[in-house]
């Protein structure tokens, strides 16, 4: 059982220092990294990948820093993967919770602001979400297919950042 250990030590550089791994651990390395990474982003939940709020890209961020440690050898190998799994572990607690608690939900994914109600821009809430009446003209283009501001009985900043609208 040793020799086996000795043999993966070796061929993954576990107990090498970073500058002093060859392409073949670190690409070793990476394969263990993105099959363990395949198989925490399937027990979180499909959306951790769909980035649609902040809350969601925050896990991928931090995710990949966590893991790449793994790879690059700057951090314990096993404990980088064990510690994105508890990352993958957490975000799915704190989505449930949110399911469950809409109050978590609002802090932890944020709530969406309307930015127009018939047809009439509020440009406090645009400027609080960094909205600009060219980047408001832009999403009617491609969103909603109209560059008339009448038209339009609601548009929102999703809580993905994403405006959405409402026609009349």
């Amino acid at each position: 059982m040793n020799a086996n250990w000795d043999y993966l030590e070796t061929l993954f550089g576990f107990s090498a220092e970073p500058r002093d791994l060859t392409f073949l651990q670190v690409s070793l390395r990476g394969i263990v990294v993105f099959v363990a990474t395949l198989m925490m982003v399937r027990l979180g939940h499909k959306r951790s990948l769909a980035q649609r709020t902040p809350f969601d890209a925050v896990l991928l961020v931090i995710l990949a820093s966590v893991l790449s440690r793994a790879i690059n050898g700057s951090a314990a190998f096993f404990a980088s993967i064990g510690g994105g799994v508890v990352l993958v572990l957490l975000h799915r607690l704190f989505a449930h919770l949110a399911y469950f608690w809409h109050g978590f939900g609002i802090l932890v994914k944020g709530k969406p602001d309307v930015i127009v109600r018939d047809g009439q821009c509020d440009f406090r809430m645009m400027r609080r979400n960094h909205v600009s009446i060219h980047d408001l003209e832009e999403d009617m283009l491609l969103e909603a297919h109209t560059d008339d501001l009448s038209q339009i009985r609601l548009a929102r900043v999703e809580r993905s950042g994403e405006i959405s609208f409402i026609k009349k």
